[in-house]
């Protein structure tokens, strides 16, 4: 039997040589997952990163087959969608894989941030891959948007109506911005045919080098852990950190069993409900789109509602987009707001661990204000919670600094 399979298996053990000297396939996959020394004491936290690039093919896969049949145009789009749903062989999976895919995506990626928060995933030397990060959700929020407005139903229609509208509220250029963004002076056919090229080929394509970037930076400087332990700087004498596992088979492997529960929750909601009581899908959403009949609430997808809470809560149009448009974008300065001098919440002071409570408990909120109707008590919480999102990061700087700190291990803690 060894003499039978000799000659094959050195074809292949030539043929890899041959594609190695000429492409670096063994060194790339020694340095990102069979020598890519990762922490020993990852938790289930850890799990959301690989899961947002599981959903991520999942959108690129189902979207692939979705342009197959959808026709871009005002006028068809959204027969276009029920034709999918109703005589498409199998059409109507491919389509709640897909609508379902979009909320678990930001599921895994508000998770995956959240851990990044905590666990001090963004202090040096890993200011850079919070960074890229941060971009990865700018453009997944404009993807999911662009995305939202494609079936052109009521929803959709509107939602893109309103939330272009508030490009006008910049002084000077606002109104020929918005005019520039929809190609149209209303929410038109040339709207549609622009957010359906960027959200199928731009965006897609920066995602994907964005992610490869974020992935590149991430091995560079080595993954975090729950301690905020730098495990390079116990070695053995072959250079292996002592408190380091190759990625591979030992991640892959325990990803591979997170991904069997993630399905799991993700078949059961495609197969029972796709809707989701309407935070998924809105039922407005399952009628065209007419511009003569607005809808009684108008309201965007849960992902985005936090954001929409606090442009709510905001009287002066402006103001509330500068908030809005605040809220991300202070998500770039975390590295340097930041003074703690250890990175693990595991470490950190009970004030710490407090406020990170009430600042999770404030954006769930947020995100349930922002899918309401907005009246007065509603609005009232709004600026509460608002207010506390902005001074969470704004005075970092000050709390991170205050009370006492635990001792941090020489070694990671299994």
């Amino acid at each position: 039997m060894k003499e039978a399979n000799g000659p094959v298996v050195r074809a292949l053990s030539d043929g890899l040589s041959w594609v190695d000297q000429r492409l670096p396939v063994v060194d790339a996959w020694n340095k990102h997952l069979g020598q890519y020394w990762a922490p020993k004491n990852f938790n289930i936290w850890y799990y959301f990163g690989s899961l947002a690039l599981l959903v991520l093919v999942n959108q690129l896969v189902t979207g692939i087959w979705l342009t197959m049949h959808y026709k871009t145009s005002a006028a068809e789009a959204f027969a276009s969608v029920e034709y999918i749903m109703r005589d498409v062989p199998w059409g109507w999976l491919v389509r709640y894989m897909h609508s379902t895919g979009a909320s678990l995506f930001f599921v895994v990626v508000y998770l995956h941030m959240f851990r990044g928060l905590i666990y001090g995933s963004y202090q040096k030397p890993r200011e850079l891959i919070w960074v890229f990060g941060v971009v990865i959700f700018l453009l997944l929020m404009a993807e999911a948007f662009m995305g939202y407005v494609l079936p052109w139903g009521q929803m959709s229609y509107w939602g893109a109506q309103v939330i272009i509208s508030l490009f006008g509220a910049i002084p000077f250029v606002g109104e020929g911005l918005a005019e520039w963004i929809r190609g149209d002076y209303l929410v038109s056919d040339a709207t549609l045919n622009r957010f359906f090229a960027l959200h199928v080929v731009a965006l897609p394509l920066a995602l994907i080098a964005l992610i490869a970037l974020h992935i590149l930076a991430l091995h560079e400087v080595g993954s975090n852990n729950p301690d905020g332990i730098d495990i390079k700087k116990k070695k053995d004498e072959n250079g292996k950190p002592l408190d380091g596992i190759a990625f591979h088979p030992y991640y892959t492997v325990k990803d591979l069993v997170g991904v069997g529960f993630f399905l799991l929750l993700f078949a059961f909601i495609i197969f029972f409900a796709p809707e989701m009581g309407g935070w998924f899908l809105e039922h407005d959403n399952f009628v065209p789109a007419n511009p003569l009949v607005t809808p009684e609430h108008i309201k965007p997808v849960w992902y985005f509602t936090p954001y929409y809470a606090m442009l709510r809560a905001i009287p002066d149009k402006l103001m509330g987009v500068l908030v809005m448009g605040g809220a991300v974008m202070i998500l770039f300065a975390v590295p340097w707001l930041d003074r703690s001098p250890v990175r693990s919440i595991r470490y950190r002071p009970m004030l710490t661990k407090v406020l990170y409570a009430i600042f999770a408990v404030s954006f769930v909120w947020l995100g349930w204000l922002g899918a309401q109707t907005g009246s007065t008590l509603q609005t009232i919480l709004a600026r509460v919670f608002t207010l506390y999102y902005f001074a969470f990061f704004l005075l970092m700087p000050w709390w991170t600094t205050m009370g006492e700190t635990k001792p941090v291990p020489e070694r990671v803690t299994s």
